[in-house]
């Protein structure tokens, strides 16, 4: 879906949004896919009402977006001349394609991987490759690319990871590399900007919410 309106809040790669459904008292956050001066695009997957919702909105509908929320990747922690690794699973994969886009023009090299449960949840894997990255793809039942979990298809060589995905795959991630990076959390929202304390993780200086001191959070503070 894209979206055209005021998007000079969002600031980079990782934050989200949180929409605003009609008869629905939770707005529901999306993570940020892609951006241009007055326009963002967002994937999400049909799960519930809410996305049933927004599956069936025609062009030309106002909707009540907050935009800009939550904390994203910094750049500035990535060495300049550094190759980073990007690894998303399922849902967690439309943030990549707008922290690759921004890595690369920064002149860094990017490899993706990219993590589904069946070869019919594939999405966007063609929009990475246009942008000219190494991309892998793994599979939990080995329809599609290699069969397993995005540890699965770590490359041998990288100086940096960012990532993001359900909860196991970030356990998962956090002992399989070896080096500093950058990990963007999923987790149910009700204010989408701190006010409930419902979203929260452990790190080394206490607990922080997700939706405010989150979503993304360095690796080395984050208690598991």
């Amino acid at each position: 879906m894209v979206l055209e309106g005021d998007v000079s809040a969002i600031s980079a790669p990782g934050q989200f949004i949180n929409i605003q459904l009609d008869g629905l008292y939770l707005r529901r956050p999306i993570s940020v896919c892609d951006l241009t001066e007055d326009t963002v695009t967002i994937i999400y997957k049909l799960v519930g009402k809410g996305t049933e919702m927004m599956s069936e909105m025609k062009p030309g509908k106002a909707l009540d977006v907050l935009t800009g929320l939550g904390n994203g990747y910094d750049l500035t922690l990535i060495p300049e001349d550094a190759t980073v690794l990007l690894i998303g699973g399922g849902v967690g994969v439309p943030p990549m394609y707008l922290l690759a886009k921004k890595l690369l023009a920064s002149g860094r090299k990017v490899t993706v991987v990219l993590g589904f449960n069946s070869e019919c949840d594939v999405f966007f894997e063609e929009e990475f490759k246009a942008l000219g990255v190494d991309i892998r793809v793994a599979t939990a039942d080995g329809t599609y690319g290699t069969k397993g979990f995005v540890t699965d298809v770590l490359p041998e060589s990288y100086d940096y990871f960012c990532t993001c995905g359900p909860t196991p795959m970030l356990k998962a991630v956090y002992v399989a590399t070896e080096s500093d990076g950058q990990m963007s959390f999923e987790e149910r929202m009700c204010s989408g900007f701190g006010a409930c304390m419902g979203c929260t993780c452990k790190t080394i200086t206490g607990y922080k919410r997700i939706c405010k001191d989150g979503p993304v959070m360095r690796k080395g503070e984050i208690l598991w």
